[in-house]
C-alpha cells in the first residue's frame, strides 16, 4: 500500500501524507454489519468530562468485526477489502458457504478470492483461525484471545504481529509486538499471519484540522494552564513550580506504578517493553 504525498500548495500539505487506498475494493460497507456510533465527547451519563481532549470528528458508522471467528469448519470466501474509519487496519468481508457475511481484520497477503476457515482442524494458512495448541511453534499470529471464547483482544492494529515461541503444559509463550513474552492458555484462538496495512505508521497527519476530523481536540500543556487547573500551571514565566512531572490530579507521571491488578505480572515471563521501544 503506497503512501501518497502532495505538492506543498499550503504549509500543512507540505508535510501531509495519506494512504492511496489502492487496496480497497469496495467503498460502501455492508448495511447489515454496521451500527450507529453516538458521540459523547468524552462525557459520562451526567455530562461530566471523563476523558479530556475529545470532541467533534467526522460522522462514521461502526463496522461489526468478528473477533471470535466462531463459525467453525465452514469455508468462507474473501469477497471485498474495505476501509474502516474506526481502526488502523483494513477489514475483509467474508461470505460463508451458508450465505452469512462477516467482517474480519485483514491479514497481510489475504486477497479477494481466497478461502479461509476457523476451527481446530483448519489448515495452517494465512487468515485461518486456530487454537494455539494446534499452531506450530514459531508461527506468526495476530488477533489473540486472552480468555477462551471471548474473542481476540491482543495484536489487532495495523502491522502488528506476535510470535508463538513455545508450548508448555496449559500455556503458550507468546512474544508480543512490544517485545514482552507472555503466557496465554493454549485453548485460546489466534489468527495466522500479520495484520495488514503496514504503511499506516508512515502516514504523517500534517495538520491540526485533520486531527479534529478524527475527533481529537488540541492537547493543552500543563505549564500553559493556570495554577488552579494543573500542578504545573501558574508562576512567572515558563515554570512548573519546582514540581516533579504530575497529572492534573497530582499523580506522579513518570515511573509511578499505577496498574491496579498485580496478578497481571504473573502472566509475564520477560518484560522487554522498554528495551523494545529503544530499538
Amino acid at each position: 500500500m503506497p503512501i501518497k504525498t502532495f505538492k506543498p500548495y499550503t504549509q500543512s500539505r507540505r508535510q501531509m501524507s495519506v494512504s492511496d487506498f489502492s487496496d480497497i475494493t469496495k467503498t460502501e460497507p455492508e448495511k447489515c454489519l454496521t451500527r450507529i456510533i453516538k458521540k459523547k465527547g468524552g462525557r459520562n451519563n451526567t455530562g461530566q468530562v471523563m476523558v479530556r481532549f475529545r470532541g467533534g470528528g467526522h460522522k462514521r458508522f461502526y463496522r461489526i468485526i468478528d473477533f471470535k471467528r466462531d463459525k467453525f469448519n465452514i469455508l468462507a470466501e474473501v469477497i471485498a477489502i474495505e476501509y474502516d474509519p474506526n481502526r488502523s487496519s483494513r477489514i475483509a468481508l467474508l461470505q460463508y458457504q451458508d450465505g452469512e457475511k462477516r467482517y474480519i481484520i485483514q491479514p497481510m497477503g489475504v486477497k479477494i478470492g481466497d478461502f479461509l476457515m476457523s476451527g481446530p482442524n483448519a489448515e495452517i494458512k494465512l487468515g485461518n483461525s486456530l487454537p494455539l495448541m494446534n499452531i506450530p511453534v514459531g508461527t506468526f499470529v495476530h488477533n489473540l484471545e486472552l480468555v477462551a471464547g471471548k474473542g481476540g483482544q491482543l495484536v489487532r492494529s495495523a502491522g502488528a504481529v506476535a510470535q508463538l515461541l513455545a508450548k508448555e503444559g496449559d500455556y503458550a509463550h507468546i512474544r508480543m509486538p512490544s517485545g514482552e513474552i507472555r503466557l496465554i492458555r493454549v485453548n485460546c484462538y489466534a489468527t495466522v499471519g500479520q495484520v495488514g496495512n503496514l504503511d499506516h505508521e508512515n502516514i504523517t497527519i500534517g495538520s491540526a484540522g485533520r486531527n479534529r476530523h478524527m475527533g481529537k481536540k488540541p492537547h493543552v500543556r500543563g505549564t500553559a494552564m493556570n495554577s488552579v487547573d494543573h500542578p504545573h500551571g501558574g508562576g512567572r514565566g515558563r515554570s512548573k513550580g519546582n514540581n516533579q512531572p504530575r497529572s492534573p490530579w497530582n499523580q506522579p507521571a513518570k515511573g509511578f506504578k499505577t496498574r491496579p491488578n498485580k496478578k497481571v505480572w504473573d502472566w509475564v515471563i520477560v518484560n522487554h517493553r522498554n528495551e523494545a521501544k529503544k530499538k
